[in-house]
Parts: C-alpha cells; sequence; structure tokens
C-alpha cells in the first residue's frame, strides 16, 4: 500500500522487461563508449583517406564520408539521447527516494522540533517536481 504523501512511480524496468529496443540502445551504449569503437572511427577515416587515388572524381570520394558520417552521427545521436535520457529518470528516481526516506525521518522526529514540519512539507512538494514542469 503506497504512503499517501508519496507520488506515483514509475516501475523501474528489470533485465527481462526491457523491450528490444531498449536492449540494443544499451547494447550499442555499451560498445560506442569504450576506447575500441573511437579506434574503429579512426580506422574508417584513414582508409577514407588513403583510398582517395581509386576515385576518379574527388567530389564523390568526399561525399561518400560526409553522406556516411551524417548518418552514423544522426543514429548514434538519437540511440545515446535515448541512453542518457534513461539515465536521468534513474538518478531522479533514486534521489527521489532518497528524499522520501529523509522525508519521512523528519516526519517521525517533527513532534520534538515544529520546524520540521514545515520542512517536511517543502520537501514532499519538491519530490517529484520534476514530473509536474
Amino acid at each position: 500500500m503506497e504512503d499517501e504523501h508519496r507520488p506515483a512511480r514509475h516501475a523501474r524496468k528489470t533485465g527481462g522487461d526491457r523491450s528490444a529496443f531498449d536492449r540494443f540502445v544499451e547494447a550499442v551504449y555499451l560498445k560506442v563508449s569504450r576506447p575500441s569503437f573511437f579506434f574503429v572511427c579512426v580506422t574508417v577515416i584513414v582508409l577514407w583517406l588513403v583510398s582517395a587515388p581509386l576515385w576518379a572524381d574527388l567530389k564523390a570520394w568526399q561525399y561518400v564520408i560526409h553522406t556516411v558520417a551524417s548518418v552514423v552521427t544522426l543514429l548514434l545521436l538519437a540511440l545515446l539521447e535515448n541512453a542518457a535520457r534513461r539515465s536521468d529518470e534513474a538518478a531522479q528516481e533514486k534521489l527521489n527516494v532518497i528524499a522520501e526516506a529523509l522525508a519521512a525521518l523528519m516526519e517521525s522526529r517533527a513532534a520534538e522540533d515544529p520546524q520540521l514540519e514545515v520542512d517536511v512539507r517543502k520537501l514532499r512538494e519538491a519530490v517529484g517536481l520534476e514530473e509536474r514542469h
């Protein structure tokens, strides 16, 4: 039974509850955040640079790298933003749980210090503030 002061929370998804897209985003995030991905990118650029003599038209040669870079950048941006959003939501959930625990502790001591009642009310109003904006 949920406490009347606590706002409703979204259940955090566990490994089995996550969608295929969420698992894909997590896998991509883990791969691209490693040094090996950087070295793959450098290798692609070096291969592109040394391939210049193989192209009859240098504009087409430049067009290829610009197109590939734009597509990869757009896809990675979308995936990494999704991962960052989920990370932010997880951090906010943790902060809310800590604030709720602190509010409950302060409420239990409010009989000894009347100012704590005011502070508990302010803290409870602040919890979940990000969901109201």
